[in-house]
């Protein structure tokens, strides 16, 4: 079984939400865990770890437990294959926000966590008409946001030799995919202007991880989301996703 640790916030949320399952359903154990704070910055993950603040909602294979906790005692848990970090999505583009937080909190998980493998979590841009108040850092400029925090990520990674979940990069490419072209009449991949829409986005953030961190086949997966009742689901929208997301990684490689 493999063991995944996310240190985030929402948008770790919606990119582990399917994850358990979609692997499942693609014959990988995985044990998944995301440490929830709504809005969380690196700058308060740092403070957290210094304070030993148990604020982090628990969430387990995709499910709340209702458990707080805190960094320290979850570092401990296990024996962790894989632990993410990231910034929070209005700060991402912003490069100074990350210092010194995730090279202190980088270093923390080495130390404390030194069998795991330390990968970023790539965020993304807000949808073109988001109403979110840090949509401004980027003149409320999707282009902008997008390159602003692949730059951010980028530079960060090659600073501490951490490779990078490119979610951010992948769903800049499904948006210039017809279906999902907001801008000109197709499904918004957000629920809110910047959350991932609960079906499709979500979905594509699971075949992510599935293509390049646990090297699978999404082509080959026949897990499909459950919804809410009355929310239909197309299954063609969703081969859309796992043809564009298995296309992006032939030409971008897998983690090693």
């Amino acid at each position: 079984m493999l063991k995944i640790l996310a240190i985030g916030n929402s948008f770790s949320e919606d990119s582990t939400k399917y994850l358990y399952d979609l692997a499942d359903s693609g014959g990988v154990a995985l044990k998944v865990v995301n440490l929830y704070i709504g809005g969380c910055s690196l700058k308060r993950h740092w403070n957290n770890v210094c304070e030993d603040t148990r604020d982090y909602e628990y969430q387990l294979n995709g499910v709340n437990t209702g458990k707080l906790v805190g960094i320290k005692e979850i570092l401990a848990e296990e024996s962790w294959d894989i632990i993410t970090m990231q910034q929070c999505s209005g700060y991402s583009g912003l490069l100074d926000s990350y210092y010194p937080y995730i090279i202190n909190l980088s270093n923390y998980v080495k130390q404390n966590a030194p069998g795991a493998k330390l990968l970023i979590h790539q965020t993304w841009a807000y949808e073109i008409d988001s109403t979110h108040d840090h949509f401004s850092y980027y003149h409320n400029d999707q282009d902008e946001m997008t390159n602003s925090l692949i730059h951010c990520y980028s530079t960060v990674s090659k600073e501490l030799s951490l490779a990078i979940i490119p979610f951010g990069e992948v769903i800049k490419k499904l948006r210039t995919i017809p279906t999902f072209d907001y801008k000109n009449g197709g499904i918004s991949l957000c629920r809110d202007g910047f959350h991932m829409h609960y079906v499709y986005g979500r979905y594509a953030l699971a075949a992510i991880w599935f293509e390049y961190v646990l090297r699978g086949n999404i082509l080959e997966n026949k897990f499909i989301p459950s919804t809410n009742e009355g929310t239909v689901v197309d299954e063609e929208d969703l081969n859309i996703i796992k043809q564009c997301v298995h296309d992006f990684f032939v030409d971008y490689g897998k983690n090693d």
